[in-house]
Formats: C-alpha cells, sequence, structure tokens
C-alpha cells in the first residue's frame, strides 16, 4: 500500500502536482492514494488536524477529503483549509450521497463532490482537473497581486506628483489599461508552461488546452500593443475608427481579459454595429466590467438595444454601488476607494465614450448597484 513516505517514481524533469488524501479509514485512504500515485505526489492524512497541518507547510494542487471524520469532520475541516489556502481545489467524499451534503459541501468552499467508494477512472479525472483549477486560480492570484503592487506605486506617484500637462496624464492613463491584459498574459503564460510538462501524460485534449491559452495570451498580447503603440503615436494622428460589432468586443473582453468569468451577463441585440476603435473600445468595457467585479458585483448584466438611430450600451451590476458625491468625484478623475486604484478607470471612458460620439451617464446607489448608459450613433452601411 502507498503512505504519505511512499510514492511511485515521477518521471524524469517532471514535477507531479501534489495532491493530499485525508480519510479516518485505513483502507480506503490508501487505496485512493494507490491509485493517484501513478499520476500525482500524494501525501495522506488519518484526521483533519494532521491534514491542515501539512496545508500550512507546503502548498498542494488538490484535496480529496472524507465528510465523515471523527473530532472534526469534512465540513469543518474545510473551513479551516480556506483559511489556509483559498486556491487549492477540495473534493469532497461523502458515503451518503444526499443532496443536503452535497450542498453543505459546495457552499462551505468544496470544488466538487464524489460518492464513496469513487469510480476510480472518475476520481483520477476530478483530480486532473481541479489541480489545474488550482494552478489557474493561484496565477491570477499572483498576477493580480503583482497588478495592485503596480497600481499602489502609481497612485503614490499621482498623489505625490499629480500630472499638470496631458503627456503625464496619458502614461498614467497607459499604465491603468495595461495592468488588466497583462495579468492576463502572465496567467495565461504559466497555464502554457505548466500545461506543457504534463502534455506527454495526457490524452489529446491537452494540446487543445495548449492552443485556447496560447490564443487567449496571443489576444491580450495584441491588445498591449495597440495600447503601447496608441500612446507612442498619440501626438501624430487621430485614432482610426472602422465598423466595429460592440457585442462581439464584449465578449472578447469577457473571454480574455476576465477569464469567461460566469458573473458578466451579455443580452439583448445580437449585433451592435458602430464606428469605432476596437481596441479603445476595449479599454472602455475592460474598466467598466472591473469596476463592478470589484465593487463585489455577483452579476453584471450587459444588454444592447436599438432605439432608432442609436445603439444604447447598458452595464448594470448589483454591486455595492455609490453615493451621489463619490460618483461625481469618480467621474472627476483622480479618486479612489480602493487602496489599489488610480481613480482614472470612469475618466477614461467617459473620454473614450465622447471621441467616439457616444454620450456616458452613471446611476449608482449604495447597495443597489450601478448602471452605466453608453449611447452610439449606428454605423452606417459601407
Amino acid at each position: 500500500m502507498l503512505t504519505e513516505k511512499t510514492s511511485a517514481a515521477a518521471p524524469t524533469g517532471t514535477e507531479r502536482p501534489a495532491v493530499l488524501v485525508v480519510d479516518d479509514e485505513y483502507g480506503p485512504r490508501e487505496s485512493i492514494a494507490f491509485s493517484l500515485a501513478g499520476e500525482f505526489a500524494v501525501d495522506t492524512a488519518e484526521r483533519a488536524k494532521e491534514a491542515l497541518v501539512k496545508l500550512q507547510g507546503k502548498p498542494y494542487a488538490a484535496v480529496v477529503l472524507d465528510i465523515r471524520m471523527p473530532e472534526m469532520d469534512g465540513i469543518r475541516a474545510l473551513e479551516e483549509i480556506r483559511k489556509i489556502d483559498p486556491h487549492v481545489s477540495v473534493i469532497m467524499l461523502t458515503g451518503y450521497g444526499t443532496l443536503l451534503t452535497a450542498q453543505q459541501a459546495m457552499l462551505a468552499g468544496a470544488n466538487q463532490y464524489l460518492r464513496k467508494p469513487p469510480d476510480i477512472p472518475e476520481l483520477i479525472e476530478a483530480v486532473r482537473k481541479q489541480a489545474a483549477a488550482t494552478r489557474l486560480r493561484r496565477a491570477q492570484a499572483q498576477a493580480t497581486r503583482e497588478a495592485m503592487e503596480m497600481n499602489i506605486a502609481l497612485k503614490r506617484e499621482i498623489q505625490t506628483n499629480e500630472p499638470q500637462i496631458w503627456q503625464a496624464r496619458a502614461s498614467v492613463e497607459l499604465v491603468h489599461d495595461l495592468n488588466n491584459p497583462l495579468t492576463v498574459v502572465i496567467g495565461y503564460a504559466a497555464l502554457v508552461a505548466e500545461e506543457a510538462r504534463f502534455l506527454n501524460q495526457r490524452d489529446p485534449d491537452t494540446a487543445k488546452k495548449l492552443m485556447d491559452y496560447s490564443g487567449m495570451v496571443e489576444k491580450a498580447a495584441e491588445y498591449c500593443h495597440h495600447l503601447s503603440e496608441n500612446w507612442r503615436l498619440a501626438s501624430r494622428q487621430a485614432m482610426e475608427f472602422q465598423r466595429v460589432d460592440l457585442v462581439k468586443i464584449a465578449e472578447e473582453v469577457r473571454q480574455v481579459i476576465f477569464f469567461g468569468h460566469v458573473a458578466i451577463q451579455c443580452g439583448g441585440l445580437t449585433e451592435a454595429m458602430v464606428r469605432g476603435s476596437k481596441f479603445e473600445l476595449m479599454r472602455v468595457l475592460q474598466n467598466l466590467f472591473k469596476n463592478a467585479l470589484e465593487a463585489g458585483a455577483t452579476l453584471v448584466s450587459v444588454t444592447f438595444t436599438r432605439r432608432g438611430g442609436q445603439i444604447e450600451l447598458a452595464i448594470a451590476d448589483n454591486g455595492a454601488g455609490m453615493e451621489a458625491e463619490r460618483v461625481k468625484r469618480a467621474l472627476h478623475g483622480g479618486f479612489s476607494s480602493k487602496a489599489s486604484g488610480t481613480g482614472l478607470g470612469l475618466s477614461i471612458c467617459r473620454h473614450l465614450a465622447g471621441t467616439h460620439g457616444a454620450t456616458f451617464a452613471l446611476e449608482s446607489a449604495v447597495g443597489k448597484g450601478t448602471t452605466v448608459r453608453l449611447v452610439f450613433p449606428v454605423a452606417p452601411q459601407g
């Protein structure tokens, strides 16, 4: 039987994801560990408290946790695990399989649950999937921390030396808008590197994953390139406008910049053609989506409607909302309630909307969320 001190040899040059199996029953615990040992570096724990000590000692890619244990059950253990490592995937095992038990586990922060004893192929596939999800969350968290540190430093500079000429302000805006796509580049690049290391051990679907990730990296890098070029050429030429589809742009921002965030939901028109710059409109949507999510929104409703010769884009969230004075200061620019904010997001959006001939209106109330409405002229045919 496999124990926490013995495991199958890892393939040369490959560091296997670490998995912790927690079960008070020796037989099921060691059986699961043995089944996973061919692909993962497996540790085991007989009690929840022992597992918590191990989690404090090293990062795991996944935890397989029995829901019924003495001293501390799986639900309570899960709550403690989340305090130690909010990113690790936790797969709950229940021998009872009741809907209530599963709901309790998911509400407590479990990522998946399986009946006990688990089907071995299903268990291995679940651990693969959840280990990959852990890598993604950690890459995103690391990139976000770096972006926040950059924003804090930037805000300090703004407060110390507030820009007085347009070149300085444009530089600040550029750094502000580069943070999000650069975060995506870092996150997806880390995922591509991780997936490549396991390519020879995985099924052909892995190749498709790598292609998908690479495509996301390419789009985000293209966006970064546009922002830097836009700054370099800003004093020499005006933006080039063409017919673009607002619906496609919104969906691309959701997928590329926000990892397909489920809270962002698009509805209404399936096509909304306006004249403008695709990447400048991406900047607008990036800032508005980011503001909504950072305000605690669990739903960001993006609705496209046509009214005669105009197209209205409404972005409504159920976040914290703002009082009237904060709305006024936020629209003016240079004010932010976030420690890592620059206070430039809404000001940038309003400016860019104006360059596209669009009106920009914001409604907000504390506890009721925020709605932003942009009204564009419909793009003429041809």
